[in-house]
């Protein structure tokens, strides 16, 4: 119904009466399927924000276990969730079946690498990074790239965050932009740095609209920077990621060599 009058549509009218959505857009969301690797502070609140936008089907994939001291910054979880030392993916499918019924939900516990990225991200139409580290972020680039599929990097530690999508063919990737990963020693975890909640928050609120551009078709409209925020020192930077690669002849999407998928 051209009019958006489909009952199944109208939770959402207030969201298609933004021009960018539009009827057309959250019909695409309905039919849209997500894997989400990662549903701790990041992935737990673009889970939560892609539910009530109406994506019709989210895979989401994480091997660890709610903990109260994570509380703080992952919105799917409750202080019953960490007592009882639930896996993150399975306490996730409950709350957001609980915020949004129509949503197909298919939790998996397990761990993304470069043996099970293939199977892990097999039907999706977009991948979002939800992870704590660059050497996975790696593994999904290359395969994102190698299989054509958008994704979006996103990471927080402290009060700063980025958040960059990747489209093949028309963005660079992360690999045009960061050569390698990270040493261990150069790539702080949350649990050494600490993260301030509302950094999370506003970030995972970047990559989830960045996510309802490309899954709603409009992808002139997706951000081709490499966008860094702090909110600590109130700072925003928008980095051109084209002009900013560090590897213009990037062996990834350039070169079509993917090492990060090799077993």
């Amino acid at each position: 119904m051209k009019d958006g009058s489909d009952p199944n549509l109208l939770r959402y009218e207030r969201q298609m009466a933004f021009a960018g959505v539009s009827v057309a857009g959250q019909r695409r969301l309905a039919d849209a399927k997500v894997l989400i690797v990662g549903v701790g502070g990041l992935g737990s609140w673009t889970a939560d924000l892609l539910a009530r936008a109406g994506v019709g089907f989210m895979r989401i994939a994480d091997d660890d276990r709610v903990e109260m001291v994570n509380l703080h910054r992952q919105a799917l979880y409750s202080e019953a969730d960490a007592a009882g030392g639930e896996p993150k993916a399975r306490a996730a499918r409950r709350r957001l079946r609980a915020i949004n019924a129509e949503v197909a939900v298919e939790p998996v516990v397990a761990r993304l690498d470069a043996g099970n990225v293939a199977d892990l991200a097999a039907g999706v139409d977009l991948i979002l990074d939800g992870t704590d580290n660059f050497a996975t972020r790696f593994v999904l680039n290359d395969y994102a790239v190698r299989e054509s599929v958008p994704w979006v990097f996103a990471g927080v530690v402290g009060a700063a965050g980025q958040v960059m999508p990747v489209v093949p063919g028309r963005t660079a990737c992360l690999r045009c932009v960061f050569d390698a990963p990270p040493p261990p020693c150069a790539d702080p975890s949350c649990r050494a740095a600490g993260v301030l909640g509302p950094a999370v928050a506003a970030v995972s609120a970047i990559q989830a609209a960045e996510a309802i551009k490309i899954l709603a078709g409009r992808l002139d409209d997706v951000s081709p920077y490499l966008l860094k925020i702090d909110l600590w020192k109130n700072d925003l930077q928008r980095i051109d990621a084209a002009r900013a690669a560090k590897n213009a002849d990037c062996p990834c999407c350039k070169g079509a060599v993917f090492d990060y998928l090799e077993v």
